[in-house]
């Protein structure tokens, strides 16, 4: 490196993300890189200097499961991720990616479905293939931004909004917009198995996308078929399974055990089904948020049926007499219903993202409150909020608080938000999930290493993209950095109040720029559009191999 470094942080603890124990040096950068040096650098040129005393310098932390897509094409400093030292937001997860689409109306139609999780621009969104939406971000943003490509809308492109198998000649257009896309900078590819219409793919139909994402590189990346089987272990089987025959890194999000499920098992056996699949051969890790609330849309409690066809089929059901009566009486008689007394169904389920002006008083309220206010059935009640407001969501618990730290501890496991930004009252995840594991599970209650922690924010994420360049404090990586008071660290965001920033991080560095300069924001953008390991490569000399027999495929 020549001098003078453009900064050179001083006198700190440097953990540097690979699970090591923290040593005393200086990190230089010039030039958006890393030096690190060691002893005296008193007489080192700098144009700025910091002092770190008491502080630990560590690699910005990489968030790789959140729903910032659209997000950050609002709100291009995303504050909330920037306070708890975040510099990489990882997005098209869920299978919820935002291209490729070939119509301008599908994707526009997609947008507006998912508008309660990614948000929705005022404009028409501008690009079709996942290439051009990484443009969209190129120094746009103060964080980088690395995309997965969904199967939804692969699956759309090829074959509507509707439930239909996939044929061969299906297969085969999906595989070459899986590759397109890898070509185009995607890490792999993803899936929501809960989420129509890429819930409607069969266990073979993802086997042959996740076989052409693996073969340029990519991982998978799950959030699994949670009604599947015994909705216990079944689920994470399965994912195993289409990894193990893929020939695919498989990554299993929001992890957890659900403080809602009906099974009798526990944590421990869930984590030794993804132990044992990693000793057998299967490259599998996972992810996990460090709160007890989940939320998603709203829609997502409707009938499968019901959702079919995309949301403007969805819509016409609930304004059908008769489709609606059907749907309402489902979800009576459904085994979520029944869980709960007859008198406060889903008192633990708080609404989000209520447009419509006749049920905007109820944006934070209980769904038990409504059901009471508006004298109604929960079927029909839940009917008319999705009827009137498309975009809805909601907060409820969702990893069991008893055996949480069992995940966040498991040396397999990273540290991801599942950020969801909309409503007034969303989850706190997105406000404090990395913070927390700093301030609870570090310093609190010594559940995990400094070390350990700052890995699995860090190198860990980075590995499961094929990231080289970033994860680690090193000399020759780029400068993605973050200083914080581990004394200091704390995330108040609560489900109580969710949108509370997070304390402790002082100075976070961006490609050498600093994004946040004593602890105050200061509105540069040189956030990069990360590409993944097929990025480049010329399709016309890449082997195709044949599609499999309909046997194996």
């Amino acid at each position: 490196m020549s001098y003078p470094a453009d900064f050179l942080i001083e006198h700190g603890l440097v953990i540097d993300g690979g699970g090591n124990p923290g040593f005393h040096a200086s990190v230089a950068v010039r030039d958006g890189v890393v030096e690190i040096l060691r002893g005296d650098t008193s007489e080192v040129s700098a144009r700025e200097r910091i002092d770190a005393t008491g502080k630990i310098v560590a690699p910005g932390f990489i968030d790789i499961h959140s729903h910032s897509d659209l997000v950050l094409l609002q709100d291009r400093h995303l504050e909330m991720k920037v306070r708890q030292g975040v510099t990489t937001e990882v997005i098209g997860v869920d299978g919820l990616s935002y291209a490729p689409f070939s119509d301008p109306a599908d994707l526009a139609a997609f947008a507006r479905q998912n508008a309660g999780i990614a948000g929705l621009p005022g404009e028409a969104l501008p690009w079709r293939t996942l290439g051009e939406q990484l443009e969209a971000y190129e120094g746009r943003t103060t964080v980088n931004v690395a995309s997965y490509v969904g199967n939804t809308p692969v699956r759309i492109n090829a074959l509507g909004w509707g439930d239909a198998p996939a044929d061969r000649p299906a297969l085969v257009a999906m595989r070459a917009m899986v590759r397109e896309a890898m070509y185009d900078g995607a890490f792999g590819l993803s899936t929501g198995l809960d989420y129509p219409p890429g819930s409607h793919a069969t266990t073979d139909e993802v086997v042959t996308l996740a076989a052409e994402s693996a073969k340029l590189g990519g991982s998978y990346h799950t959030h699994v078929r949670y009604g599947l089987g015994d909705t216990y272990l079944d689920p994470f089987a399965e994912a195993i399974d289409i990894a193990r025959r893929a020939a695919s890194p498989l990554q299993v999000t929001h992890f957890s055990r659900n403080a809602r499920a009906t099974h009798p098992g526990g944590a421990q056996r869930m984590l030794d089904l993804l132990t044992d699949a990693n000793e057998s051969g299967v490259d599998v890790t996972f992810d996990i948020y460090t709160y007890e609330w989940g939320g998603t849309r709203l829609s997502r409690l409707l009938p499968i049926w019901a959702q079919v066809d995309g949301p403007d089929a969805m819509a016409a059901r609930l304004t059908d007499q008769d489709a609606m009566t059907r749907i309402a009486d489902e979800i009576e008689d459904s085994a979520a219903a029944r869980q709960y007394v007859a008198n406060a169904p889903f008192s633990d389920l708080r609404l989000g993202n209520l447009t419509d002006a006749e049920h905007r008083h109820f944006e934070g309220r209980f769904l038990s409150e409504v059901v009471v206010t508006l004298d109604a059935p929960l079927g029909r009640v839940l009917c008319t909020l999705v009827r009137a407001n498309p975009a809805a969501t909601f907060t409820r618990p969702s990893p069991h608080a008893m055996t949480l730290w069992k995940f966040v501890c498991h040396p397999l496991g990273m540290i991801a938000s599942d950020s969801i930004f909309i409503g007034a009252a969303p989850s706190p995840r997105a406000y404090g999930c990395f913070t927390r594991v700093l301030s609870e599970f570090v310093r609190e209650e010594q559940l995990l290493s400094l070390p350990e922690a700052v890995r699995k924010m860090t190198s860990l994420p980075a590995q499961r993209l094929g990231l080289s360049d970033r994860g680690l404090l090193r000399t020759g990586q780029v400068a993605d950095i973050v200083v914080f008071d581990l004394g200091l660290s704390a995330a108040p965001a609560s489900f109580e109040r969710p949108r509370e920033f997070a304390h402790g991080v002082e100075h976070v560095f961006v490609y050498g720029q600093p994004v946040l300069r004593d602890g105050m924001m200061t509105g540069r953008t040189p956030g990069r559009a990360l590409r993944g390991p097929a990025y480049g490569r010329n399709p016309s000399s890449a082997f195709i191999a044949p599609l499999p027999s309909p046997a194996t495929a």
